[in-house]
């Protein structure tokens, strides 16, 4: 398989979008009498204000299913050899003169965020909080484009070997870290190989066996089985690269303590300050690999707990940049506002779904028959179309409605009140008897939480809402699984392999946030996954992806509730703003500049 590659605004969306979404998911219900709002238009909703590491976890145009790269089927040509055909020099004068369009170049960015990170290294901690910030700090060995193009980097070319089984990086021969040393191919290897011993997506680099390292600047990485998600898996977000002369020096990797002081990156920005939950600056990175960029001066990332401060800041032009926007309301507010730019392009692969989990090893909760009462008990159509303002759609599985794994034809559990009142007797509850209690990340999920505790009630459920006070202590609860039912978020990551798998089988029940955080396990869906995470053919892919979502709807470990996108607030003054790639504000920011 051959890849040859090289290196490389959109206005808004406005109120009418939410009008014509509004008015799509009403067509769309009148033309079934199914939940089609599940397998319709994509989500697009304002509940990105998700806390903490939130959605750990898609704006979307509808045409994932027609992109190659979107569901990471590496076996077709079109995936891998569609980045361009422009020389370096080209490449490399126009990334420079991306920041040459205005009077002020440079200038510093200031994005906020309620977002809280548990520390910098990205290799060993999933999730949005993390990313935005640390994909300016490191750069990964690709980046993709708004079409799921694999595009250069850190790795000026690759190749994937025809059987599927390798792929060579070539990196650029003049990057350094923060300190001045060469990044090489053992930097590659190492960060690789910390992925896999302590990220969460335990299947994103399962099928690796080794990291070869002939010289310098070329990693070729062996792979035990065909891996379909293997190049979208060297994304920013997913695969930094870190210095292995810091980290390898015998400390335990998730608590090191350079994952936050002194941090010592690959990316475009460099760290200056580090107050957790307070503020992250960083200035630019004068002898980053990329000719003429990073565009702007600093980046500073100021944190607080209100999207309303957010809002207020945005508006009277003190925050250039956030997509921790709060409740639809600040989001149709801001799109009011002729001064504030407000988009869903970007973050197209990150598949966000909204949901509640439950605790199969809890003792009411581990019969399956209390479970799907209480999927019974709940009206999704409510949630989305009232409580979201008509800005989310229900989805009845784990994979977002974009995908072209998505499976529409599962159990939706429409509201049935008689039928979760009939389950609950089966399992021997009468009317009162059953006391639950809901964990959700706060504050961003209090209104969902209260409106299940409601709608339970009306079942005959007593329901305590659980409330922790921040992301971190809530994250350590459902980790540990000392809960009974969270409501969250979680994120597809682009394909089933990286963001869906994790979720499910039996052996990644491994006290992490963002893994089988249900204790959930059944040899038949971990048997459908692991085939699905080797085949390349796309429609064998979706059979067995099919039959995966139709086991867990029944067994029903988890309750999905809506999927949104994510919307970025901007100032007309930032320049390339992170709208133009399927991560949005986790790639860095190298090109973005300010004309103020």
């Amino acid at each position: 398989m051959r890849t040859t590659t090289t290196r490389g605004r959109q206005r808004s969306f406005g109120r009418l979008l939410i009008t014509l979404l509004a008015v799509f998911a009403l067509i769309a219900a009148a033309c079934s009498s199914d939940d089609d709002g599940d397998d319709a238009a994509p989500a697009t909703t304002a509940a990105a204000d998700s806390g903490g590491d939130a959605g750990d976890d898609m704006a979307d145009d509808g045409d994932m299913a027609d992109d190659d790269m979107a569901d990471g089927d590496m076996a077709d040509d079109d995936m891998a050899d569609d980045s361009g055909d422009m020389d370096d020099d080209m490449a490399d004068d126009m990334a420079a003169a991306a920041c040459n369009h205005g009077q002020n170049v440079g200038g510093t960015l200031i994005i906020g965020s309620t977002q809280v990170p548990r520390h910098l290294n990205g290799t060993v901690q999933s999730g949005y909080a993390t990313a935005v910030p640390g994909t300016q700090l490191n750069a990964s060995p690709l980046l993709y484009d708004a079409e799921y193009n694999p595009m250069p980097y850190l790795a000026e070319s690759w190749e994937v070997a025809d059987d599927g089984l390798s792929v060579t990086l070539h990196l650029v021969e003049d990057a350094v870290f923060h300190d001045g040393m060469p990044i090489t191919s053992a930097d590659v290897a190492f960060s690789i190989q910390t992925v896999q011993a302590h990220h969460p997506f335990k299947t994103m680099y399962a099928p690796v066996t080794t990291v070869d390292t002939p010289d310098e600047h070329t990693a070729v990485i062996n792979l035990s089985q065909p891996h379909p998600a293997i190049l979208l898996a060297m994304s920013p977000g997913l695969l930094p690269i870190i210095p292995k002369h810091v980290f390898d020096d015998g400390q335990e990797m998730p608590t090191h303590p350079r994952n936050s002081e002194d941090f010592v990156g690959s990316g475009p920005f460099r760290l200056t300050e580090y107050e957790p939950g307070t503020i992250i600056r960083m200035e630019r990175f004068d002898d980053f690999f990329i000719e003429g960029t990073p565009c702007l001066d600093e980046i500073v990332m100021e944190i607080t707990p209100e999207s309303t401060a957010i809002v207020l800041g945005l508006e009277n032009g003190t925050t250039h940049l956030s997509s921790t926007l709060g409740p639809s309301a600040n989001v149709l507010r801001l799109m009011d506002n002729p001064d504030v730019e407000v988009s869903a392009k970007g973050h197209e692969a990150i598949g966000q779904i909204n949901w509640m989990e439950m605790n199969v090893n809890d003792p009411a909760l581990s019969d399956k028959r209390v479970r799907q009462a209480i999927a019974y008990a709940i009206d999704r159509d409510f949630l989305s179309e009232v409580i979201d303002q008509g800005i989310t759609f229900p989805v009845p599985t784990g994979i977002a409605a974009a995908s072209p794994f998505h499976n529409p034809n599962v159990n939706h559990y429409e509201k049935d009140i008689d039928r979760a009142k009939a389950l609950l007797a089966e399992a021997g509850y009468g009317p009162g008897e059953l006391q639950l209690s809901i964990d959700y990340i706060p504050p961003a999920f209090v209104v969902q939480a209260e409106y299940v505790q409601q709608q339970l009630e009306e079942a005959g459920i007593e329901v305590e809402l659980s409330v922790s006070p921040d992301f971190p202590t809530w994250a350590q609860r459902v980790a540990a699984g000392e809960y009974q039912m969270t409501i969250n978020q979680v994120w597809n990551w682009g394909d089933p392999v990286i963001g869906v798998h994790r979720t499910y089988l039996c052996d990644n029940r491994v006290g992490v946030i963002w893994t089988n955080n249900t204790g959930y396990c059944n040899p038949d869906v971990d048997a459908l996954l692991n085939a699905a995470g080797q085949e390349f053919d796309i429609d064998k892919r979706a059979e067995l992806y099919a039959e995966f979502q139709e086991i867990v709807a029944e067994d029903m470990p988890i309750f999905f509730l809506n999927t949104p996108s994510f919307w970025q607030a901007y100032n007309p003054a930032v320049m390339n703003p992170p709208t133009n790639n399927i991560w949005g504000q986790m790639s860095p920011m190298h090109e973005v500049w300010l004309d103020e």
